[in-house]
């Protein structure tokens, strides 16, 4: 192979991976779009709850039962380890949760939000904490 066919071998592997990368940011780019407005959603769906529970009658109805959300569970186990940083695996672990990616991303997500909300601080990249 002379140097002028092993240029274009790679000016073809450049222009091959130029196109990947492209086509890599409009997934990163449809995917933010779509979260954005997933997490709108739901910020949406919460204030309609609250604004419900607020306007709901009080007293003569029995309370609906109480159920133990993902989130009820993540909120529990740092409150029971305050001093405690935790990883999503870890978490996961520690409350019996599956511990396959996809399940470990979501709750990555939780936890993302949970310290936007300011109940969990973040020391260290990938590390969770109750905020004191």
């Amino acid at each position: 192979m002379n140097v002028a066919e092993l240029l274009a071998d790679l000016q073809g592997q450049h222009d091959e991976t130029t196109a990947r990368a492209s086509e890599l940011r409009d997934q990163v780019e449809h995917l933010t779009a779509a979260l954005a407005e997933t997490e709108a959603r739901l910020a949406d769906l919460a204030t309609t709850r609250k604004i419900i529970a607020e306007l709901a009658p009080d007293g003569n109805q029995p309370a609906p039962p109480e159920t133990n959300t993902t989130y009820q569970a993540i909120v529990n186990a740092f409150n029971q380890h305050p001093g405690q940083e935790f990883r999503a695996r870890e978490l996961h672990e520690l409350l019996g949760m599956p511990t396959d990616e996809a399940s470990v991303n979501i709750t990555r997500s939780r936890l993302g939000r949970l310290t936007r909300q300011g109940f969990l601080t973040q020391p260290g990249r990938g590390r969770y904490q109750k905020r004191t």
